[in-house]
């Protein structure tokens, strides 16, 4: 059987106080899953398992060095799962504020999820 592509789906995410990539990294994954409903997948494809599809998760982010890829992968509710973490996203300036985290950096990350399923 051959992986095909179902859906690939693009999401934001932020820290604003400490510039923690990895958390920026999970938001973006929220971020992209919160965005669809895979019901084409037992609807038109006609898979009885959703832990039958395959998640090739994309982030891009400042650091990407710095990214705990096991905390975002688990941020995933189904599938077997692949992460790749590269270079880009934003880091900006923000507002330092001890109680919400330390430093004064923004950190922006960029996800995309591609959903494959295996089909005959």
């Amino acid at each position: 059987m051959a992986k095909k592509r179902f859906i690939v789906e693009l999401g934001y995410g932020a820290d604003l106080h400490g510039g923690d990539v990895t958390k920026a990294a999970q938001r973006a994954v929220r971020d992209a899953v919160s965005r669809n409903c895979l019901c084409g997948l037992i609807d038109i494809i006609g898979i009885d398992d959703p832990h039958k599809m395959h998640v090739a998760v994309k982030i891009g982010c400042p650091k990407p060095d710095q990214v705990d890829a096991a905390k975002v992968l688990e941020v995933l509710p189904f599938g077997s799962r692949e992460i790749e973490i590269v270079a880009g996203g934003l880091s900006v300036r923000g507002l330092e504020l001890p109680q919400l985290g330390a430093g004064d950096q923004i950190c922006v990350a960029v996800a995309a999820l591609t959903v494959s399923v295996d089909v005959e």
